[in-house]
């Protein structure tokens, strides 16, 4: 995909306006991973690094529903930000409706308050976004929010309408990755497919019954009795139960062949849990999978899904040592480059 990137322009003095996605999990008033924020760190170093005046940061957290709610505060956020990035001063804003050109000039990195703390975020308001504008001063804007890019919000669809925009770091490296997947993979290509709902997953398989070598179908959907004729696929077939004799993972048979076909890949590409990890008694294929690939430095791999990332990004924090060619930050966004639909915050950056 042909994007317009901050490679492509000088910043030197120039405020820019960056989308990220710090929507991470806040407890107790504490980030509890900060691998979101982590991957944002080179966008915004490569923009000071080219001279930029300011760099102001906007993102969303959680479903607040256009109020404001201390729960849903980036607070926690800003506080993860400057531990990462301890050379500039970093700002905290609250966005305030009418407020003209704040006073950025004690920081050169800032960050403002959830977007959605205004319900006009997510109707894709295009005064909220010229206030947003008008607000910090860009004169620029960056999309290297690769989960939100699927939506038509005002930080990611009106602004692009407002300001000259391009794509950040993180979002080039997420459309690289998953374009190479679907033009140009190397073989063989491996889909390993889980979650709960047939009704998302099949549209994902019929695409890939074309693309990949093979595919294995784990999760609920497999459980639940999903069958494909396609010799193409394989479906788990034996399950761990619990003693009501619910199908809550797949089995140690089917795990054993899902490894099998994971080294004798070349590409690997994973999206939907294969068991109910949220408990670990039903985590063990997951886990299996997840350290595969992982582990597997000869081979190109690709995580993608919310649940899918988050259970992936948990392990990564307790095993450091895991590796993956891309850990896809867009749950919703990467599952719909994947099936080929125009996602409306790309529109503006071509």
């Amino acid at each position: 995909m042909n994007l317009k990137t901050i490679r492509d322009i000088d910043v030197k003095d120039k405020t820019v306006l960056v989308r990220v996605d710090y929507n991470v999990p806040i407890k107790n008033g504490e980030v509890e991973s900060d691998l979101r924020i982590s991957a944002s760190l080179p966008t915004i170093q490569f923009l000071l690094d080219g001279g930029a005046k300011k760099v102001v940061l906007i993102s969303h957290l959680g479903r607040p529903e256009g109020k404001e709610n201390p729960e849903f505060s980036l607070k926690p956020a800003v506080e993860c930000l400057r531990a990462l990035l301890p050379g500039p001063e970093i700002g905290f804003f609250e966005i305030k409706k009418g407020q003209h050109l704040v006073d950025l000039s004690n920081c050169r990195v800032a960050l403002l308050e959830n977007l959605r703390f205004d319900p006009r975020e997510e109707a894709n308001d295009a005064e909220f976004a010229k206030e947003i504008i008008d607000f910090t001063g860009a004169e620029l804007f960056v999309q290297d929010g690769f989960a939100v890019v699927h939506r038509a919000h005002a930080s990611t669809d009106a602004i692009t309408k407002l300001l000259p925009s391009y794509a950040g770091l993180l979002l080039e490296k997420e459309i690289n990755g998953l374009s190479k997947v679907i033009d140009n993979p190397e073989r063989p290509l491996l889909m390993i497919i889980g979650g709960a709902k047939v009704e998302d997953k099949a549209p994902l398989i019929e695409k890939f019954v074309g693309l990949a070598d093979q595919i294995a179908v784990g999760g609920k959907i497999a459980a639940d009795g999903y069958t494909n004729s396609s010799d193409k696929i394989y479906v788990a077939d034996d399950f761990d139960e619990d003693t009501a004799g619910a199908k809550l993972d797949v089995g140690p048979s089917s795990t054993i062949k899902i490894a099998e076909m994971i080294q004798g890949a070349k590409t690997v590409v994973w999206n939907g849990l294969l068991g109910k990890a949220e408990d670990a008694a039903y985590a063990t294929s997951s886990t299996i999978v997840a350290e595969l690939m992982g582990e597997s430095a000869d081979k190109t791999t690709v995580i993608c899904g919310g649940d899918t990332t988050g259970f992936v990004e948990q392990m990564m924090l307790e095993h450091p040592q895991l590796k993956y060619s891309l850990v896809s930050t867009g749950g919703g966004a990467a599952l719909e480059f994947l099936l080929g639909k125009d996602l409306p915050g790309l529109a503006g950056l071509k």
